[in-house]
């Protein structure tokens, strides 16, 4: 007994100081050794949080990127406490290895198969369902401001800031009045719009929110936003392996109730669609249902993937969560944003609105056939005015504030700017030469500050100006980007896959409520948060 006690304390031993090993390697060590220390940067000391705070902080962010660019250049070394691996760690946690997450051959498969999905053909026959749930939202604000205008009073109010809402006096409704909706409203009922589209099933959250599936989702998604706030739990429960499961709480034990319910009804839903394209190719005929899982799977089965090539069904099930998450959350707040830039600025709008109503058809859009919506959209993608107005507010206000890379492997970087590169003896010395970085080093991509560049984009980056695309800066046309030399989507084999389907429903929403409410300020202060 006495050996196997002696047995345990020695790899407890064993296993404290190979982690205080890694602890003094990871805090002490490894910065020191960095070759990325000659870059220059604010000052920092042990532990410092204040330059991630100062970069992620969307409130102070624009100052922070200017001052840092104007005191150190436009490649700086700043410093967090840990390394930042807690976003991929909590993502996996929520919607499992999809492509957000994935990495290396993984995420080339995922890629591959789900490139086809998104092809503009295939998107385009999503534009009639896209302004289904764009009517059902339009008339369930119609429904509401009814509601109110019977009452004399705002009926539905929230605790944090609130977007006023006006009808416009245009055939749907005669009477014009004022109801009050709050943000965080908005945002869920349009992010729940987009999800119809990824398993052809009605979650019908717009009418009642009380379906199990979109229950799941939205308690899964609300816990794991909390679990971000900086929690000593939520560390450990990213730095140390299986810390939840040994440990779990009532959080971990929801999300996991959340995901047995996604993972049995939409995977249930998984192998019905198989089975149609299965039945359909019995009898010669091809399943036509368009939704983003029967794409997905009628991809993965195409000839053109090889089978070693192809991805397992719990791949899929990952994907779809992560086109839920990633792709309704990121649209829904770019349409809420524009919206409140609309409200912001009245003669935008009302031009805006102007251009809508002038190819708005004379019959209601809920008598529509699909060919009539996919007419009436190929005129809608090409309306100038909300084409720049949708262009500006993905540059004014990305959804994706920032992102991180790490480096797989030591590399160097190219760069186009000279760098104040700090020499041993503590002297800087200013060259345009490729900057060294080690494996694991990470890599802080500011989107946001590259969007309201006043280099690039003029002294006027920082104001909404639609008309500004009419004539950019040639610093601008120069700059890559998947979108309108804009880094909102990012870019490279890591771009949004989901970028024309984002636009696609961006503009149907803007063009379907605009064409019947008036949006204006209320009196809430209302600010930019990430959460």
């Amino acid at each position: 007994m006495f050996d196997v006690w002696t047995g345990f304390l020695s790899l407890g031993l064993a296993l404290a100081l190979l982690l205080l090993f890694a602890l003094v390697h990871l805090v002490f060590v490894g910065p020191r050794s960095n070759p990325l220390r000659t870059l220059p940067g604010p000052p920092s000391k042990l532990f410092d949080n204040s330059h991630m705070i100062l970069t992620m902080d969307p409130v102070r962010s624009p100052r922070t990127h200017a001052q840092f660019v104007k005191e150190y250049g436009r490649s700086v070394h700043i410093r967090g406490p840990l390394p930042p691996w807690q976003s991929r760690a909590l993502i996996t946690s929520l919607i499992g290895c999809g492509m957000l997450a994935a990495e290396g051959q993984v995420h080339k498969r995922q890629r591959r198969v789900a490139t086809p999905a998104f092809s503009i053909q295939n998107l385009r026959a999503l534009v009639p369902l896209v302004f289904s749930k764009g009517v059902t939202l339009k008339n369930k604000w119609g429904s509401l401001i009814k509601e109110c205008a019977k009452v004399g009073r705002i009926t539905r109010r929230e605790e944090v800031g609130r977007l006023v809402i006006g009808l416009a006096e245009r055939r749907l409704m005669l009477l014009a009045l004022l109801v009050t909706i709050s943000i965080p409203s908005t945002l869920v009922v349009l992010c729940v719009l987009s999800r119809s589209t990824g398993f052809d099933y009605q979650f019908n959250a717009v009418e009642n929110g009380e379906n199990e599936l979109f229950r799941a989702y939205k308690e899964m998604f609300e816990i794991g936003v909390s679990q971000q706030s900086g929690s000593w739990r939520s560390a450990l429960a990213v730095y140390i392996p299986y810390h939840d499961v040994l440990f779990p709480d009532q959080a971990e034990r929801h999300i996991k109730k959340c995901r047995a319910v996604i993972e049995r009804i939409a995977g249930g839903l998984i192998q019905e669609k198989k089975r149609k394209i299965s039945e359909a190719e019995k009898v010669g005929s091809t399943y036509q249902a368009r939704d983003l899982l029967t794409l997905l799977l009628k991809s993965n089965q195409s000839v053109d993937i090889a089978p070693s090539q192809r991805i397992s069904d719990e791949d899929i099930l990952n994907n779809i969560n992560t086109f839920m998450f990633a792709g309704s959350d990121t649209t829904s707040l770019s349409i809420t944003w524009t919206l409140l830039l609309m409200a912001l600025f009245p003669s935008i709008q009302s031009k805006l609105r102007n251009e809508c109503l002038s190819v708005l058809p004379s019959a209601p859009l809920e008598s529509l056939s699909q060919e009539d919506i996919e007419s009436l959209y190929n005129i809608i993608s090409e309306l100038p005015y909300l084409d720049k107005v949708a262009r500006e507010s993905l540059r004014l206000i990305p959804p994706l504030h920032s992102s991180i890379r790490v480096a797989t492997r030591d590399d160097e970087i190219p760069t186009s700017s000279p760098i104040k590169f700090r020499q041993p003896d503590g002297t800087i010395h200013e060259e345009t030469r490729p900057i060294k970085i080690a494996k694991g080093s990470f890599i802080h991509i500011p989107v946001e500050a590259f969007n309201l560049d006043k280099e690039i984009w003029g002294e006027s980056a920082w104001s909404f100006i639609p008309d500004r695309w009419d004539n950019l800066p040639e610093a601008v046309s120069s700059q890559p980007g998947l979108y309108s030399n804009l880094l909102t989507f990012s870019a490279g084999p890591r771009s949004c896959i989901g970028q024309k389907f984002s636009i696609i429903e961006m503009k149907s929403f803007l063009f379907i409520l605009l064409s019947n409410f008036v949006f204006t300020q209320s009196d809430d202060k209302i600010g930019k948060a990430n959460v």
